[in-house]
């Protein structure tokens, strides 16, 4: 099995005591985060509430079929509301886009290796390899980037992360990313797309 996935027999590291990140070397990740305004607050307490309701319940580590099920309930239902694009949806700018574009190109090859991104009106989706930890490269996307938009605080703190288990979950993190702004019926000039070599080869 490539180093770039995920083994399920190997160590993995935690980030965070709340709800914790989960890294295992340079096993690649598909991450989301969001800006700070993007859902109404009594939307996603409620939300956070039956999440954390079900880890309880199944606590990770997963196996593929709970992971599965995971998305079917949670990660679903949140995309379909950012994708209604509530907020500020600050990223829909051009402008803005392209100073986010930059800081997440600024590392590549060096502290990670990006294969496929999408920047949407309120939030972002990445699927990279990591070269350094997660937490302190999401940190770095998030501050350089919202001192370049100028706008404060735009981030919401915590994002959601998912580690890569093989080609074929490579492939649908591809097909997500790249038909994300078709699903949420985006115009050209209100999202950008970056993909890699790697995922362009993906049909």
């Amino acid at each position: 099995m490539s180093r770039d996935y995920l083994h399920p027999d190997e160590s993995i590291e935690k980030h965070g005591w709340k709800l914790p990140h989960w890294q295992q070397g340079e096993a690649m990740q598909f991450v989301t985060f969001r800006l700070g305004d993007s859902l109404p607050k009594d939307k996603i307490d409620h939300w956070k509430t039956q999440r954390d309701a079900w880890k309880r319940t199944w606590p990770r580590p997963w196996t593929p079929e709970l992971e599965k099920e995971y998305h079917r309930r949670f990660t679903a239902r949140l995309e379909v509301w950012l994708d209604q694009g509530a907020g500020s949806c600050l990223l829909r700018d051009e402008g803005n886009r392209h100073l986010l574009e930059t800081v997440l190109m600024f590392h590549h090859g060096e502290r990670y290796e990006h294969h496929a991104w999408v920047i949407m009106p309120n939030h972002v989706h990445l699927l990279f390899k990591p070269l350094d930890d997660i937490p302190s490269l999401i940190q770095t996307w998030k501050s350089i980037s919202a001192r370049r938009i100028g706008s404060g605080s735009i981030w919401q703190a915590n994002y959601r992360d998912t580690m890569i288990r093989d080609g074929d979950y490579f492939a649908n993190a591809v097909r997500y990313i790249r038909r994300n702004p078709v699903k949420a019926k985006l115009r050209e000039g209100n999202f950008s797309l970056w993909q890699s070599e790697m995922a362009l080869a993906v049909s």
